[in-house]
């Protein structure tokens, strides 16, 4: 199946399983965010993918450098490991990672969750590319994806079990807007993808595509 058809069922079930005032909160806080956000204001295809140093789900630095320097890099956010999403699309690039590898391209997931949140998606997903942490969001920031999620989210995820303190190590309630972005081998970012909507997320079969066009 495609990764739009397994998101397509995990929503069904979502809504089937969750309150109706949660997901009319939820509704609201994403109308709210598809008004604001403006894709133009996030980073472009053209521009040089700011640098970056981060943590990966064993605590070890890994540098946008070290990254580039066998190829192009395909770059996934997401918001967390509660995130079911989040977890299909991941899945959905690690069964296309021997494509991307075999066209020279590195997968890499991003998110602002602590190493060892990292860690338990890497091991959740039998993930075999790097999880990183993004610890405050501070690159997803430069490349303008950040949201504040609405406080009246808060209760809603508590009543999830998520602790966000505990996951992310601040209450700052940011999260990145899940996007995916094609850098090529010198730097530069050659496509991107962002999406308020969480539910929808590019496909592997499109980022291969793109991969195709480099």
């Amino acid at each position: 199946m495609s990764l739009k058809a397994d998101l397509d069922i995990a929503y069904s079930e979502y809504q089937k399983a969750a309150p109706a005032a949660a997901l009319n909160t939820f509704a609201t806080g994403l109308k709210d965010l598809h008004d604001t956000f403006d894709p133009t204001k996030a980073i472009q295809p053209g521009q040089k993918l700011p640098s970056f140093t981060l943590q990966d789900a064993t605590g070890k630095p890994v540098s946008s450098t070290s990254l580039l320097s066998t190829g192009p890099l395909l770059i996934s956010f997401y918001r967390g490991e509660w995130c079911p999403f989040c977890n299909l699309e991941l899945r959905a690039l690690q069964k296309r990672l021997p494509e991307f590898k075999s066209k020279g391209v590195a997968l890499v997931a991003i998110s602002p969750q602590l190493p060892d949140s990292s860690l338990s998606v890497a091991e959740k997903n039998q993930l075999e590319f790097a999880v990183l942490s993004d610890v405050g969001n501070k690159f997803a920031r430069e490349l303008g994806i950040v949201w504040e999620q609405p406080a009246a989210f808060r209760p809603i995820l508590q009543g999830f079990g998520i602790d966000w303190e505990k996951s992310y190590g601040d209450q700052s309630f940011e999260v990145p807007i899940p996007a995916t972005i094609l850098v090529d081998g010198e730097g530069v970012v050659r496509n991107v993808f962002t999406e308020t909507d969480y539910v929808k997320r590019l496909e592997p079969e499109t980022a291969l595509e793109w991969v195709s066009q480099l």
